[in-house]
């Protein structure tokens, strides 16, 4: 994906006087994601709600999969003006992938396991209202794990034959207890060991809403509240929850916006590649 520069452009199209007031960086596709720069005195709306700006004055927002492609983003100055900044979101062509084989159980889950997987997303969904004023964020990410992608952000799967919610996140095929390496600074914010779907399922926290996910995890080796650094071994790849073989699945969310983490990352070394299926 192209990665944008906004500001020059805002300003040319816009507000040729107060453009100098916003600077945007990053990929303006669906799911992808861009950190902003504005003065720090300024208020920053996206979606109708208030952005996080920090006291350098950057702020980060993120694209759904299916974001429509106009957008604006509004500053409301001290002085009471308000600025509108409208721009351009990509749209992107997903995939269709196909897995067969799974118990019936996984696919079309009893009440008894229905008021299981209700009370995992209650408490993904509470984790992810988080809002802490860090700027982790702000540095380049890594991968967490390198291997072969077996699935890709936004494709739509078909399980036993039966269309699913799409997929949200990168699968990484890699043997069971493979190291697993914090992308980009952060806190720890959930380390759950069984969860229905995703069964060993980690979050950590980057900052201003900022989150990324990582499941079916062999073993979990950080603890709630723990600061963690790039590159630092945080889990061992597993096949745990419904799987079809050991893999990382490694997802971002912008609050309960989920973007795609590939786009944050260089490609994957050549070696280790091969198409999504």
């Amino acid at each position: 994906m192209q990665r944008f520069i906004l500001g020059a452009i805002i300003s040319f199209l816009c507000l040729p006087i107060q453009a100098q007031a916003l600077t945007l960086e990053g990929h303006l596709v669906q799911g992808g994601m861009a950190i902003g720069k504005v003065d720090p005195a300024a208020t920053v709306h996206f979606h109708g709600k208030a952005v996080r700006v920090s006291p350098d004055g950057l702020f980060v927002i993120g694209f759904s999969r299916d974001a429509e492609p106009a957008s604006v983003i509004e500053l409301h100055q001290p002085s009471g003006t308000v600025e509108k900044h409208p721009f351009t979101i990509e749209k992107r062509t997903y995939k269709i992938q196909r897995i067969d084989g799974l118990p019936p159980r996984k696919v079309s889950p009893s009440a008894e396991d229905l008021e299981r997987i209700y009370q995992d997303i209650a408490l993904v969904k509470k984790v992810r209202k988080k809002d802490d004023p860090r700027t982790d964020f702000s540095k380049p990410f890594i991968w967490p794990v390198t291997g072969r992608i077996s699935g890709v952000y936004g494709s739509q799967r078909v399980l036993n034959g039966k269309p699913k919610r799409p997929h949200y996140g990168v699968d990484i095929a890699a043997p069971t207890g493979t190291p697993v390496k914090a992308p980009a600074d952060g806190v720890v914010s959930m380390a759950h060991n069984d969860m229905f779907y995703s069964g060993g399922t980690l979050i950590v926290d980057h900052g201003h809403g900022l989150s990324t996910v990582y499941m079916h995890l062999h073993k979990i080796l950080v603890e709630e509240g723990q600061r963690v650094e790039q590159g630092s071994v945080i889990a061992q790849v597993g096949a745990t929850g419904r799987v079809t073989g050991p893999h990382l699945h490694w997802g971002m969310n912008w609050f309960d916006t989920r973007l795609d983490p590939s786009l944050l990352v260089p490609p994957m070394p050549e070696a280790k590649t091969a198409a999504a299926q």
